[in-house]
């Protein structure tokens, strides 16, 4: 059984609220190893429900949002995503690489769903990687005009990604090895 980890942001979590996500949750349950994390994120903003999920497998991480008005329709939106992504990628994540991730044997799918059968680069990029602090590579990016930005972070001397979000912020990816 996945380890769930419950969080809200301006919202009382309730326990129906709770139920009601692990319970959609079990239809994809069966394709993770059982010490898989499965952290479930609530938050209300004005109107908006959002609910995003993450799960974390063995150094493999699967993620969906989704908002309405409706937290219980942002659950069922998830959950019908996160099997989406699940289905169109089963060969690839059944396969034995990733084995300690997931349960291959829960990979046979009968139902017709068109898989990607390849991902395909379209374009590659080499560049010099300057080091920076993350205020200037987020001025970098802008100045761009892209979405992340890799760089060299000169106070750690680690290669990081900055990051726009969604909601117009800001996210800083600082990977660990």
């Amino acid at each position: 059984m996945m380890k769930y980890i419950f969080s809200g942001k301006n919202i009382n979590l309730s326990s129906s609220l709770k139920q009601h996500a692990t319970k959609k949750l079990n239809k994809i349950e069966k394709f993770f190893k059982p010490e898989t994390e499965c952290h479930l994120t609530f938050s209300v903003e004005k109107n908006r429900n959002i609910f995003e999920v993450t799960i974390l497998s063995k150094g493999l991480f699967i993620r969906a949002e989704e908002t309405t008005n409706d937290m219980y329709a942002s659950i069922d939106a998830v959950i019908d995503k996160l099997e989406r992504q699940i289905r169109k990628n089963k060969t690839k994540l059944g396969r034995r690489i990733h084995q300690e991730a997931f349960v291959p044997d829960n990979f046979q799918i009968d139902e017709q769903i068109e898989e990607e059968n390849s991902f395909k680069i379209m374009k590659s990029k080499r560049f010099a990687i300057k080091p920076m602090d993350v205020e200037e590579a987020i001025l970098q990016m802008n100045l761009l005009g892209h979405n992340f930005f890799v760089f060299s972070n000169s106070e750690t001397e680690e290669v990081n990604v900055v990051y726009k979000r969604k909601d117009g912020n800001y996210g800083l990816i600082e990977p660990e090895f």
